[in-house]
């Protein structure tokens, strides 16, 4: 099997909590940063998205241009589903606190109890709905104790304005005393061919049941030729296979573990449907050894 048919119908599933998702989902955050498509083609890549089967979108109020645009891929997302002809009913956006933008455009964190709970209200109010299906801690912040972030993340929980606890960018100590906080329904680390270092993550969470969330899952290497340079026998394997390299990216971290749900970008329709080709691809005890092998060669060879 090579490609998926992209479909609602065909798309496999994964668990967040208790709730089942798409088990590819579409990371929104290019639709909002400097370089964004204008907001028609960002509604159809996000419909493309959802008609592909994809019932897992990742946002954060912090995805804007600068801090005069907080929830700006929030309100894009709440638009664009209120404007989508499917069920809308079986979508989740998943979004974030603790991080936001300076008027010049700069990242900064706070995971203050005050501030992230009236982030949380912004983020009801930029959404429309009256309870986030999954909100997630950003990142921690080292001038607030981690626990005190995480439990007004279970504040809002018991106060049914949140219904599933995420966590983000965070290491194996942080999400183990999380666990013991609240009940972590996920953690969104970083993983892909060219980041690895989130493994122990993902072990951790495939023992727990927890859904580890993939962001950055190509490494930021959209272009085949880039994939290729860094790991040729991704390349070498898609092009065996009739499919793009980032497919065979996407179902390599598929295989990981069945917790692993990646997303990915993407500014065009045609990008978000390639990746969802990946579900499709199934790749096998050879398949994967190769290209373990391929990553083993490159880390090494890199010191």
């Amino acid at each position: 099997m090579t490609k998926a048919d992209a479909g609602a119908g065909s798309m496999p599933t994964r668990m967040v909590g208790s709730t089942a998702v798409s088990a590819i989902g579409l990371g929104a955050m290019l639709l909002s940063l400097e370089g964004r498509p204008d907001e028609r083609q960002a509604i159809r890549t996000i419909h493309a998205a959802l008609d592909g089967g994809v019932t897992l979108v990742d946002t954060a109020d912090a995805y804007c241009i600068d801090g005069t645009e907080m929830g700006h891929n929030e309100r894009l997302l709440a638009r664009a589903v209120s404007t989508w002809s499917g069920d809308r009913d079986n979508i989740v956006i998943a979004t974030k606190g603790g991080h936001h933008r300076s008027r010049d455009g700069g990242w900064l964190v706070d995971g203050r109890p005050e501030y992230l709970r009236r982030a949380c209200e912004a983020s009801l109010t930029a959404l429309g709905v009256d309870t986030i299906t999954l909100y997630q801690h950003h990142r921690p912040d080292p001038a607030v104790a981690y626990e005190d972030s995480i439990g007004a993340l279970g504040e809002l929980q018991a106060e049914g304005k949140v219904r599933f606890v995420g966590i983000g960018n965070a290491n194996v100590a942080q999400i183990r005393q999380a666990m013991g906080i609240v009940e972590v329904a996920s953690v969104q680390n970083e993983f892909s061919p060219a980041f690895r270092t989130s493994a122990p993550e993902i072990e951790l969470c495939a023992r727990h049941g927890i859904a580890f969330l993939a962001w950055g899952p190509l490494g930021g290497t959209s272009a085949a030729g880039s994939l290729g340079l860094r790991h040729p026998t991704f390349e070498q394997l898609a092009r065996s296979r009739g499919v793009s390299p980032q497919q065979v990216c996407l179902a390599w971290e598929l295989a990981r573990a069945p917790v692993t749900i990646p997303i990915p970008g993407a500014r065009r329709p045609e990008t978000i449907l390639d990746s969802l080709g990946a579900v499709g691809l199934d790749l096998d005890a050879d398949e994967l050894a190769l290209l373990d092998a391929d990553l083993a060669v490159s880390r090494s060879s890199s010191g």
